[in-house]
């Protein structure tokens, strides 16, 4: 099994900076990928951003050039920096780790709040 425990998440004016973290434990593999999404009130869950083993990512549009996506394989970590942040990003933000190895499990954090006030 894996756990995926989140922090970071909090209360910040427009135009600030958080930092999320996200701490994998259990049974992990050199090639899972990670991952955040979100999910705004009454919204879907949404990529945010992506990592895969090797380091390559990938963003959504809405948030490129704000945040970016790193992890620490040493640590089983992944964490998403967020510049400039917008009201429209409030949201719970979760954890992803998606095991390719296998045939494609998902796993999920809890989540970790993010508000932006205007």
């Amino acid at each position: 099994q894996v756990q995926l425990v989140e922090s970071g998440g909090g209360l910040v004016q427009a135009g600030g900076s958080l930092r999320l973290s996200c701490k994998a434990s259990g049974l992990l593999f050199s090639t899972d990928a990670k991952g955040w999404y979100r999910q705004a009130p009454g919204k879907q869950r949404e990529l945010v951003a992506s990592i895969s083993s090797v380091g390559s990512t990938n963003y959504a549009d809405s948030v490129k050039g704000r945040f970016t996506i790193s992890r620490d394989n040493a640590k089983n970590m992944v964490f998403l920096q967020m510049n400039s942040l917008k009201p429209e990003d409030t949201a719970v933000y979760y954890c992803n780790l998606h095991r390719i190895r296998g045939g494609g499990l998902d796993y999920w954090g809890k989540g970790t709040l993010v508000t932006v006030s205007s």
